[in-house]
């Protein structure tokens, strides 16, 4: 494997890299990215893409962690963007990606249930009724899901699986926000006999690979934002312990200071080379669901652990809402949790080995 970027991945990091630390606003960071081009890289070349994969848009995304910036790049990159591209219809993508590209629209998608995160065989169902579909059931923790032009919804239905697109505001609908440690948008949608046309069902309705899918995709953009994430942390950790004096001399050069900040080191540069190692496998149609799983369970396992140690580094400074380190604290805690958390990921480890 060589994990090597090539000049187009670095070219996009670097174009997201100064457009993100230009552009403090969260709103004209996020106008900037789409004016860029940046939320454009993966639709198609006849949709006013570039024709790329999941390997560049997690370029952007990494880049997005390391700045801490709070915009929906996660949810429209990795739950909308990549899973449409690879399992929408040319209609579902002529309708919902020039907007997600222009930054004017957003989709998301509902992957996790009660006690069920990522869940494989939904509890949400989908019954066939006169040509269309309805759909009933419970998601939790559906990002942006108040403000979504569709979400994307797995569900069960007669001898598998689908993914349905539904609109967040029609009839049978209900969202009840809820809270996160970031702050950011999210909701529990209820579904109760909520009707779908068929051409609102993605592609590959029965043998799961669909919903499959789009946990790769989500998986994948998780980690690589959490990987920019624990990298901008100990960026900015660094700087602090190199600057500070006590004593008469910098923290960073007290041993026990230097142990923590190398602890921190060890982390982020272990969740980049498995995040980097998920994403590779994935872009080059390799199964990669082992190594999604590794990524996942590190960022659940260790990258909260790491940001702890750099919160401690920081002193009172650390929580101090006017000092960036509490976006970056915030976002790892709320990626740990969608990945499912320490348990989950363990459990879904020990199912590689079983």
């Amino acid at each position: 494997m060589d994990f090597t970027l090539d000049d187009v991945q670095r070219e996009i990091a670097d174009l997201a890299s100064v457009v993100l630390r230009k552009e403090l606003d969260p709103d004209r960071a996020w106008r900037a990215l789409a004016d860029s081009g940046l939320l454009a890289l993966a639709l198609p070349a006849e949709l006013g893409g570039d024709g790329l994969g999941v390997a560049e848009v997690t370029m952007v995304l990494t880049e997005v962690g390391r700045a801490a910036t709070p915009v929906p790049a996660f949810t429209a990159l990795a739950l909308g963007v990549l899973p449409i591209s690879r399992l929408g219809s040319p209609r579902q993508r002529a309708e919902l990606l020039p907007g997600i590209a222009s930054g004017d629209s957003l989709v998301t998608a509902a992957l996790h249930e009660p006690s069920a995160p990522l869940v494989r065989r939904p509890a949400t169902t989908a019954v066939a009724v006169d040509g269309s579909w309805s759909l009933s059931g419970t998601k939790i923790g559906v990002p942006y899901a108040a403000t979504a032009a569709k979400i994307l919804v797995p569900a069960s239905v007669l001898g598998g699986t689908g993914v349905f697109l539904v609109d967040p505001h029609a009839v049978g609908v209900t969202l009840t926000a809820t809270r996160n440690s970031s702050g950011s948008p999210e909701c529990t949608v209820g579904l109760a006999g909520v009707r779908v046309e068929e051409t609102d069902l993605l592609e590959d309705r029965q043998s799961g690979e669909a919903i499959a899918t789009l946990h790769r995709f989500a998986l994948a953009g998780a980690a690589a934002l959490a990987d920019g994430t624990l990298a901008g942390a100990l960026e900015l950790t660094t700087a602090h312990v190199g600057s500070r004096e006590q004593f008469g001399k910098p923290l960073a050069r007290f041993q026990a200071v230097a142990q923590e900040i190398a602890d921190v080191y060890v982390a982020s540069r272990t969740l980049h080379l498995a995040a980097m190692s998920a994403v590779w496998r994935l872009s080059a149609g390799l199964d990669a669901d082992a190594d999604l799983d590794i990524a996942a369970y590190w960022l659940a396992e260790e990258a909260p652990k790491a940001l702890a140690l750099c919160h401690h580094l920081h002193g009172g400074l650390g929580v101090d809402v006017t000092y960036p380190l509490h976006r970056y604290y915030s976002a790892v805690k709320d990626l740990g949790r969608f990945v499912g958390g320490t348990a989950s990921r363990l459990d879904k480890l020990g199912e590689l080995v079983g």
